[in-house]
């Protein structure tokens, strides 16, 4: 029981560290910048949409993004990697007539590389993942060429403008792209990124999600992203708006050919090259991806939680046993050390039983605190937030799982495709 008593008061530690000191993370603080007054001439725009076998969803989302009431020059680039459900001719069909430029761009395969001298993927693998190889296209198309060399610009004149990376399953509310520009031109941004609002229509969605976004914002504090000079990177694929003149000093998106999680890298290589990052959170931009079952949520997070360990064993073990204990510990320390306490000093000295339930109670308290903004940003009920040990135990669960897939050649599976990419 002392063991347990020590633990818990430790565990309660970590929690007062991260709801003090952790970077606020979980006050869901980080809203688009309001900037007074609009910029004097609106840059053009290119929105590149990478799409596979998204026929379901574009005639929701396509016409939000051609729809939007942006003043200045709009195009969008829609790349159909590979669809076998009619993509292509749903969003040219879906273009007629919207009065903006919508190209619809036929993707290739990724190409064939050299296999890599790791044994596992990573960013500048020589291998294209298929997303990025699709974000690639749509560059070329829209003039930046993917293969310039990194830290040199593609022309004398590097473009002006920006460059918007946005999923098919991306509900624009009106005004969206609008605020988006005018914060990154009134902030001085090379890249904006904001967190699309996730779908919660369904039970397992309402359990599931605030606690992605959650976890997401705990491991890069969104207030650390948006601090100039601060080594924390990141950015929510769904919403990417990026200077063109900082896409081509990268080289396009070739650093980053190897990435499955491709907006984590992005802001990795935009703030590599000491640009300024904003992310924060939206109501403007909607996921419409419905995730029904709990099956299709396990596939969510299983795809990419190992490769955001790096395929480290050793992180891996780390993470399931950080998660075990800042997360499950404290309800378990509190109901024991409170069972035993009920039951009398016949069972043993009450001041390890006392702590324990203290120490317990205490960070079970902070972390269902700290969950409070995420439920209230989707607008979701508080009494959920003393639940979220058992959430967090969904997730160690789904981590272990994928690892288990990427050693089983199943690693990444998403829209059809899998990365085989397997431990030798």
């Amino acid at each position: 029981m002392l063991a347990l008593s020590i633990a818990a008061t430790v565990a309660a530690a970590v929690w007062a560290y991260l709801v003090v000191g952790h970077g606020g993370y979980w006050r869901a603080s980080q809203w688009l910048p309001q900037v007074t007054g609009e910029p004097g001439r609106w840059p053009d725009v290119v929105a590149v949409v990478p799409a596979r076998n998204e026929a379901g969803l574009l005639p929701t989302t396509l016409p939000a993004l051609l729809g939007q009431d942006y003043p200045g020059p709009l195009s969008v680039i829609l790349v159909d990697d590979g669809s076998t459900d009619g993509t292509a001719a749903v969003a040219a069909r879906l273009g007629r007539g919207s009065g903006r430029t919508l190209r619809v761009v036929a993707g290739t395969p990724t190409p064939e590389s050299p296999e890599p001298e790791s044994p596992e993927p990573s960013e500048a693998a020589g291998r294209w993942a298929g997303k990025v190889w699709a974000m690639a296209q749509g560059l070329r198309a829209a003039g930046i060429p993917a293969g310039s060399d990194p830290g040199r610009a593609t022309s004398t004149h590097p473009g002006s403008g920006y460059v918007l990376f946005t999923d098919a399953d991306i509900a624009w509310k009106p005004g969206g792209l609008r605020a988006l520009v005018a914060a990154a031109e009134g902030d001085d941004r090379d890249l904006v990124s904001q967190m699309a609002l996730l779908r919660t229509a369904t039970g397992w969605e309402r359990v599931v999600v605030p606690a992605f976004v959650y976890f997401f914002a705990q491991l890069y504090p969104f207030r650390r992203v948006n601090k100039p000079g601060s080594r924390t990177a990141a950015a929510a694929g769904g919403c990417m708006l990026l200077r063109r003149a900082a896409l081509e000093r990268s080289g396009g998106v070739t650093p980053i050919r190897g990435a499955l999680i491709d907006d984590v890298a992005m802001g990795r290589m935009i703030k590599g090259q000491r640009g300024r990052c904003w992310l924060g959170l939206s109501r403007q931009v909607v996921s419409v991806r419905p995730y029904p079952e709990l099956a299709s949520l396990w596939q969510m997070v299983t795809r990419s939680a190992y490769t955001q360990l790096n395929y480290s064993p050793l992180l891996l073990a780390g993470t399931i046993i950080g998660l075990l204990f800042s997360y499950v510990l404290p309800p378990a320390a509190a109901i024991t050390g409170l069972a035993l306490l009920v039951a009398g000093p016949a069972t043993g000295p009450t001041a390890p039983a006392t702590l324990a339930a203290g120490a317990g109670l205490a960070g079970w308290a902070l972390m269902s605190l700290s969950y409070l903004p995420m439920l209230r940003l989707y607008r979701l009920s508080p009494l959920r937030a003393p639940g979220l040990p058992l959430i967090a135990l969904l997730y160690a669960a789904m981590t272990a799982d994928s690892a288990r897939r990427h050693y089983a050649g199943r690693g990444a599976e998403w829209r059809g495709r899998t990365n085989r990419t397997r431990l030798r």
